[in-house]
């Protein structure tokens, strides 16, 4: 599989990271990964800023409290705080209604898409196949 390619991506631009390219980066996933590395290199080096979904911190931190690893979910926590949190407001949860009702999206997805929009993030990148539906939004996959 190969690396995103963020040739396009202006410099600076604000990218909301869905749950999954999360996962592969923290956990070093050996196929889905480096697929992904770009867009944390460009994120490292100041080329991109990142936002989350409250809806993905809690999917991040399942894993390690599930495995009773308080102090990596502490980690992931830090790390996922600095990226630019946003709260699931009335506003967002309305678009996300929308977002679902006419694209038939999951809720969850369709409340990533709706924070996207929100912020005007310039990508949100995801490794879900159902986002190529919302046509406003340009998908990192």
């Amino acid at each position: 599989m190969e690396p995103l390619d963020l040739g396009d991506m202006p410099e600076h631009a604000l990218v909301l990271v869905d749950t999954a390219p999360i996962i592969y980066f923290l956990e070093a996933h050996p196929t889905f990964g480096p697929r992904f590395a770009p867009i944390f290199a460009a994120h490292a080096a100041g080329r991109l800023r990142f936002a989350v979904t409250t809806i993905t911190i809690a999917e991040v931190l399942t894993g390690p409290l599930q495995a009773g690893k308080d102090a990596l979910a502490r980690r992931y926590r830090s790390i996922l705080e600095s990226w630019n949190p946003i709260d699931l407001d009335v506003g967002i949860a309305e678009m996300a209604a929308r977002l679902r009702a006419t694209l038939r999206l999951k809720l969850a997805d369709s409340v990533q898409a709706a924070s996207a929009l929100a912020v005007n993030a310039a990508a949100l990148a995801t490794h879900d196949r159902d986002f190529s539906r919302v046509h406003s939004l340009k998908i990192l996959s």
